[in-house]
């Protein structure tokens, strides 16, 4: 059985003139090593060989569809970077089956058009062969796009598990639930931005009623009433305060009365007054 050293340390008792303390010692430990995993080894070698042959092509056929680009007279940096969208497109794809391949009816997609921009890529390797006068290395490049593509996709078929019915089930259902929760937060973000925007141009047409569509109605109303302010809580009293300030409101009396709407019922009238003068 294979085994390998480790250092270790251990306290160990240490008497000078009659005293003694603990002090650390190294010791050595001799650990049995698990035994190889080849399946690991073989299946990080096909990767490995995968990602070399997606480099290979990639470089193939960005060389070739932008050498076809580059016919139209437009700049050679334009052309080449232009190319790469045809190999991109579809290792993109790839790379959403590998994330989606746990579930059969979300890998689809991602699988349907990687064969869509393949072709793509494939038919542009071979008309570059066939207007440089060389259709058959056209031919073998498109090929070679292929057949990357097929050996990724044995791969990535010997690495997605099967799962039974209840427990793909179980899964949707879970990241439906999760889904729903991001969603939710989302929104409620996007409310609470629209809210803040709405009580903030509210409060400024009381306090610039020349600036509303109607003057004389929006005189009538007072001019700094903190309920329109955004009633959302729980709230500090300083907090208040500065949200009131920030909605142009700064008569005290209605601050005070906003600062007990929302944070503290029995907030004093000294306390917002310092806030306010700090502010």
């Amino acid at each position: 059985m294979r085994t390998r050293t480790e250092r270790r340390e251990r306290l160990v008792p240490h008497t000078i003139d009659g005293e003694t303390k603990l002090v650390s010692e190294p010791y050595d430990v001799e650990i049995p090593l698990p035994p190889r995993d080849w399946d690991h080894i073989v299946l990080t070698g096909a990767l490995a060989i995968v990602a070399v042959g997606l480099a290979i092509v990639i470089v193939w056929s960005t060389s070739s569809i932008g050498d076809l680009l580059v016919r139209t007279n437009v700049s050679d940096v334009i052309a080449y970077a232009a190319a790469t969208g045809f190999s991109l497109g579809w290792i993109v794809c790839m790379a959403l089956e590998w994330l989606a391949r746990y579930d059969p009816a979300r890998v689809r997609r991602p699988r349907a058009a990687g064969h869509v921009f393949l072709a793509a890529d494939m038919a542009a390797v071979c008309v570059h062969g066939w207007l440089a006068d060389s259709f058959t290395v056209g031919v073998i490049g498109a090929v070679l796009s292929g057949g990357a593509k097929a050996l990724y996709t044995l791969v990535l078929d010997h690495q997605a598990a099967p799962l039974d019915a209840r427990t793909q089930q179980w899964i949707t259902i879970k990241r439906g639930e999760l889904g729903s929760r991001l969603a939710l937060g989302a929104a409620r973000r996007q409310l609470t931005r629209a809210e803040s925007r709405a009580a903030a141009e509210e409060a400024a047409l009381r306090t610039n009623p020349e600036t509303g569509p109607d003057p004389v109605n929006s005189t009538s109303q007072p001019p700094e009433e903190p309920s329109a302010l955004p009633g959302s809580g729980p709230m500090t009293v300083k907090d208040a305060v500065t949200t009131a300030r920030s909605c142009g409101i700064t008569d005290p009396d209605a601050v005070l009365r906003y600062v007990r709407k929302v944070a503290d019922a029995n907030a004093k009238t000294e306390t917002v007054n310092r806030y306010l003068r700090s502010a």
